[in-house]
């Protein structure tokens, strides 16, 4: 294991934002991630686990512990373990995430199809589970092996001891910091039909057209695309961290009431399989508080095509996005009483 010291983590993000961490350690093996958990707690200094690095905002004065860049690459087919009309892959941590999407949907196995896309590893899927266009991490995901910090050893969790719900895991609520993820188990379906569950998706594909997977996951990078969810060289608007933003989840009255405040119906979404809730578009409210694409504040902007991305234009400082968040979150709780979460993981602040 070798240590770096005053390492830069901007390039290590897709926000490209952020100072350095005091020491770094490339994690390739689970050995790895034991010894630096070990050094770590040697040295009593705090650890902080990196992955893709495109869920993040590094705090302009960096991180003064070890920073452990998990990158245990490899993918394993284990049809012996699942049982008829199903096909699992156990993945490493480090997988880039979309390479492994593409694997599947070439393999014609559905599940993860309207994942594409998205950017990152794939243990860090698991966390937030992650999801888009209708479909969640958590309804693929068998089981997820972690090094327990506080057991000081490997652990296998199942999908229900993971604590899924939207955007929420037990590694990012009750367990945040407990548990470095290794390896993540997933049961898709060979063979099975894509899922069109969004609007833009149905849009994508006239009425009684039968899509492939790849079709649908080629339409979704698309999309995404279009909106600077997709990560192209060279395009400003991909200096961002996705959607900075949650969507909240309210009772039904509250949503009447910011329909009334706004006047105009918001968009809603299902909420999970409690019907007193739904979800209503971040992005809406945003653009009904009065900010529009490509509003800027310094060299940190709303991109240009998607209202819920936060953009750094160039040289953009941590405080600067921040403040950029600041403000849209409190016009948006002052006219609409809802308050918007940040969905980064903010690291040295």
């Amino acid at each position: 294991m070798r240590i770096e010291e005053n390492k830069e983590l901007a390039p290590l993000t897709t926000f490209g934002v952020g100072g350095p961490a005091r020491w770094f350690v490339e994690a390739e093996t689970e050995a790895d991630v034991v010894d630096a958990v070990a050094w770590a707690m040697a040295h009593e200094v705090p650890l902080f686990v990196l992955g893709g690095g495109s869920n993040l905002l590094v705090a302009d004065n960096g991180f003064p512990g070890l920073v452990v860049r998990v990158s245990l690459q490899g993918i394993q087919p284990t049809e012996s373990k699942g049982q008829a009309g199903e096909r699992r892959y156990e993945v490493a941590a480090g997988e880039d995430w979309d390479g492994f999407v593409q694997r599947t949907v070439e393999e014609n196995c559905a599940g993860l199809e309207c994942l594409a896309g998205i950017p990152g590893t794939v243990g860090g899927t698991p966390v937030q589970n992650v999801g888009a266009y209708g479909q969640e991490v958590a309804s693929t995901i068998v089981r997820v092996r972690a090094f327990d910090r506080r057991g000081n050893s490997m652990v296998e969790l199942s999908a229900e001891e993971c604590g899924f719900s939207y955007r929420r895991s037990r590694f990012n609520t009750v367990d945040r910091e407990r548990y470095i993820i290794v390896a993540v188990e997933f049961r898709l379906a060979p063979d099975g039909a894509p899922s069109l569950e969004y609007s833009d998706l149905q849009r994508a594909f006239p009425a009684g057209s039968d899509p492939s997977l790849a079709q649908v996951a080629q339409a979704v990078r698309k999309i995404r695309r279009s909106k600077g969810m997709l990560i192209v060289e060279g395009d400003p608007d991909c200096r961002s961290a996705g959607s900075f933003f949650k969507n909240p989840v309210v009772g039904r009255e509250q949503a009447a009431s910011i329909s009334r405040v706004a006047g105009a119906e918001a968009p809603q979404f299902k909420a999970g399989a409690d019907s007193d809730y739904v979800k209503i578009s971040a992005a809406w409210l945003i653009e009904r508080a009065g900010f529009a694409k490509g509003y800027r504040q310094g060299r940190a902007a709303i991109s240009s095509k998607h209202t819920l991305a936060l953009v750094n234009l160039g040289g953009a400082t941590a405080a600067e996005i921040v403040g950029l968040a600041e403000q849209i979150r409190s016009r948006v709780l002052d006219r609409f009483s809802t308050e918007l979460q940040m969905e980064p993981v903010m690291l040295g602040f």
